[in-house]
């Protein structure tokens, strides 16, 4: 009845629900905590998911830590070198992206990182105006883990983006909830500036054709979690993309995990790698003469399940 009432009457989403329910689990160590330092650490971690359960707010990540046992390395770029790869990413969507242009020359292979920049050029490739870019990866992928490290963009407006596309996700008639391809952002970063919501990523899955719903998609976000000081630190972001279900990670602790839609994808999909323009109400604030981003990445990694003998 209980529950009713928060999903029916409050409204809660399901990544709320979940706080509800990590509340009553932190409550029963509470009154088992077997020191003051001890009570004090789960009064604190109560206080963050209350947080999240009335205000949405991020929390810390607190779940298991990543294990790649039975995985292998497929894939490896550290962007060692003073070009991109080519044959491995190619440049996507290059024109108009919402209020500004994504173009090839925002993209840089330097000191050992991947840079994408986001600034207001007066002599663009598409004339004077706001320039970032996108990046894909050729090959596409099946299930495995995926993990980028990276130092996200800061400044605001642009936001960084690490995440895996179908062919079709948005279309009921080929996602068919998801298993026939999703959208799945390993994590973006769009709170600079936000008090106490700054220093989080988001994390969501979007997909068609849900319960068999025909029109429009369906998008479920499981949360916004903290990383470490993430504009100028490295963090580890990634996906464990399963049979049965989606496990987000945070430098190798368990975020959320969830089978949102029909089941996960059981299609390969595209990686990307980008600095997302945002429309231009959410860029008229940014100063363009001195505004100047940069999203940094160290490396992005790919793994999948090592294949058993077969007798």
């Amino acid at each position: 009845m209980f529950e009713k009432f928060l999903t029916d009457v409050l409204k809660l989403a399901p990544r709320q629900m979940w706080g509800v329910e990590q509340q009553k689990i932190y409550v029963k160590k509470l009154f088992s905590a077997k020191s003051l330092k001890a009570a004090i650490s789960i009064i604190l971690v109560i206080i963050e998911l209350c947080g999240l359960t009335i205000l949405d707010y991020p929390t810390t990540p607190r779940g298991e830590e990543l294990d790649l046992t039975g995985y292998s390395l497929v894939f490896e770029d550290e962007f060692n070198g003073n070009a991109l790869n080519t044959d491995v990413w190619k440049y996507c969507n290059t024109g108009v992206r919402r209020g500004g242009y994504r173009t090839p020359s925002q993209v840089a292979v330097k000191d050992g990182n991947l840079v994408i920049t986001a600034e207001y050029l007066k002599d663009g490739q598409f004339g004077e105006g706001w320039y970032a870019g996108d990046l894909a990866m050729r090959e596409w992928y099946k299930q495995g883990y995926y993990e980028i490290r990276c130092k996200v963009s800061d400044g605001g407006g642009f936001w960084s983006a690490f995440w895996i596309m179908a062919a079709h996700p948005y279309e009921a008639e080929y996602s068919k909830g998801g298993i026939g391809g999703a959208e799945i952002d390993i994590f973006e970063a769009p709170y600079y500036g936000k008090g106490i919501q700054e220093n989080a990523v988001t994390q969501t899955i979007h997909c068609a054709g849900v319960d068999g719903v025909k029109e429009g998609y369906q998008s479920r976000m499981l949360g916004a979690f903290y990383g470490n000081d993430i504009y100028n630190e490295y963090n580890t972001y990634g996906v464990k993309w399963t049979e049965n279900e989606y496990i987000f990670y945070i430098n190798g602790v368990e975020t959320a995990r969830s089978s949102f839609g029909n089941g996960t994808s059981q299609v390969a999909e595209e990686v990307r790698v980008s600095l997302e323009v945002p429309d231009a109400e959410f860029l008229a604030p940014l100063d363009k003469e001195t505004y100047h981003s940069e999203f940094v990445v160290d490396y992005v990694r790919i793994y999948q399940p090592t294949l058993t003998p077969v007798n």
